[in-house]
């Protein structure tokens, strides 16, 4: 009668080994959408969860009250299916580890012996970077379990950014125009939780 679930960033993965056992009656899938970069106990928070967005990925099969229940823990829980919560996150997580992660190695490959561009980078370089400090162990797990998923995310990067690069060569200022306008408009449409009692 107990509620079985987990707390991975990828889900597909997870609900096949529980399919398989036969666990569906019980299973929860859960992704809490919080944490930082950092590892370890000292970096641990007693208010993570709260006020903040938790993914659900219940069976088919698991009772309704169990969901409930499972709900009851002071995050924000959304219900999501668990191919759909794959997709998401290679977008929204995924991917943009693999981003932080490339671009600080290109700024390390192509820094001068003087090292101009470390010395020089700041607050937007670190910023979009941050999460390049994360642990190496368990995102090379996570990309390794969403791979399928991830790909495609990256194909349309790729395409994006080959559209970027023509609107450079070819002088294109509308087009840099237009992709920070609209990126700035939906970024500031994000709603930002805190993780505190009060938002």
């Amino acid at each position: 009668t107990c509620i079985i679930t987990d707390v991975g960033s990828v889900k597909t993965n997870i609900h096949e080994a529980v399919k398989a056992l036969s666990l569906e009656d019980n299973f929860i899938g859960g992704h809490p959408m919080a944490g930082s970069e950092k590892t370890s106990y000292e970096h641990a928070n007693d208010r993570l969860l709260e006020n903040a967005y938790y993914a659900i990925t219940p069976t088919e099969k698991v009772k309704q009250e169990y969901v409930k229940e499972y709900t009851d823990i002071g995050a924000i829980p959304v219900e999501i299916s668990y191919k759909e919560h794959d997709r998401v996150v290679a977008a929204i997580s995924h991917l943009p580890h693999l981003v932080a992660s490339s671009l600080v190695n290109l700024v390390k490959h192509n820094d001068s012996n003087k090292e101009y561009m470390k010395t020089l980078a700041a607050g937007g370089f670190k910023d979009i970077t941050r999460i390049a400090s994360s642990s190496p162990e368990m995102w090379e797990q996570i990309c390794m379990t969403n791979t399928k998923n991830i790909s495609i995310m990256l194909d349309k990067y790729i395409h994006d950014l080959k559209d970027i690069k023509s609107s450079l060569d070819n002088k294109r200022g509308s087009d840099i125009n237009a992709l920070i306008t609209e990126s700035r408009d939906y970024r500031d449409n994000i709603e930002e939780h805190n993780n505190s009692i009060i938002p």
